[in-house]
């Protein structure tokens, strides 16, 4: 097999994910605001299941055609990336301000499921459909809070709107249908090509899920974040990022879960164990200040660094 066709279509499968995401987002964020739903409530849920719907659609996917291994990499991978490199790389553009409930309740919350999908995996191998519901019921949790936090206003207002244009509600609907179409597909194709390289350069299924796979289902946080910075709006980049983290865990491997029972090989203890650390890491940075700031950044760059040595080793 030439390694020119799955480069290629894992190239065009990316790009799929991520223009579908950014319709999709675009398109929901939209209709929701045109029926007065809040902007704190589209942020944290509509937004946060947009950026993070390449990796629900690469997981299920993954899981339907028996390659398990790229569900939970692709997982703990794009986990890892958004904090390591993400917000690494936003914070060296511009130190980041973090709120306040973001380290009392989101940050810890993050770093318990995280243990707990590292425990129930690594316990007997499997997250299975019981497993699945367990973490479906922690994702109602999670939105109830963030329905609760909204409503007594313990978030700051948001941003004052600009007058912009209305676009009408069926070019809305029409990019909220080509979205879901782009990122369904999308992850078909990059699976499709993702197998096939490993199987080219002899690559298992965790480390292709854990570098090419994560990297690609990221992008999207990863343009939002470093573009926010670069405007000087990163402020919400650390809500944005911990709360696609869980919704990773929650949602896309719960979800995933209850379709199929999802293979946690042993191979990924190191993997979970960095997950974990990410997160505290991101914790010990922001708790003094409440902020983020470039040498954290650093740092936390660095870290990938030797993360990312150790994978290829």
């Amino acid at each position: 097999m030439s390694i020119v066709e799955p480069v290629v279509l894992l190239v065009v499968g990316f790009v799929m994910l991520i223009k579908g995401a950014d319709w999709f987002v675009e398109g929901a964020s939209k209709i929701a605001d045109r029926f007065g739903i809040p902007q704190l409530v589209i942020g944290l849920t509509i937004v946060a299941m947009g950026t993070s719907a390449p990796e629900a659609a690469v997981s299920i996917a993954s899981a339907l055609k028996g390659s398990a291994e790229i569900t939970i990499g692709n997982v703990l991978g794009s986990n890892i990336l958004n904090v390591l490199v993400i917000l690494g790389m936003t914070a060296v553009v511009r130190a980041i301000a973090v709120q306040k409930s973001t380290i009392k309740y989101e940050i810890p919350f993050t770093i318990f499921v995280t243990v707990l999908l590292g425990v129930l995996g690594l316990s007997d191998g499997v997250i299975s459909r019981a497993e699945g519901v367990v973490f479906w019921a922690f994702f109602i949790v999670y939105l109830l809070y963030l329905f609760k936090m909204a409503k007594d206003g313990q978030q700051e207002a948001e941003e004052t709107k600009k007058e912009e244009k209305k676009d009408s509600m069926l070019k809305l609907i029409l990019l909220v249908i080509i979205g879901v179409v782009l990122i369904v597909f999308g992850s078909d194709v990059s699976v499709e090509a993702a197998t096939d390289l490993a199987k080219i350069f002899g690559m298992s299924e965790r480390l292709i899920g854990l570098t090419i796979v994560a990297l690609g289902t990221s992008l999207p946080e990863l343009v939002t974040s470093v573009t926010a910075a670069i405007k000087g709006k990163a402020d919400i980049a650390v809500g944005n990022i911990v709360g696609s983290n869980l919704f990773n865990i929650l949602f896309v491997v719960g979800t995933t879960a209850l379709i199929t029972p999802v293979a946690y090989s042993a191979n990924f203890m190191v993997d979970t164990i960095t997950a974990v650390a990410a997160m505290v890491l991101l914790f010990i940075c922001v708790l003094p200040k409440k902020k983020l700031n470039r040498p954290a950044g650093a740092i936390m760059l660095v870290g990938y660094v030797a993360y990312f040595i150790y994978l290829i080793q």
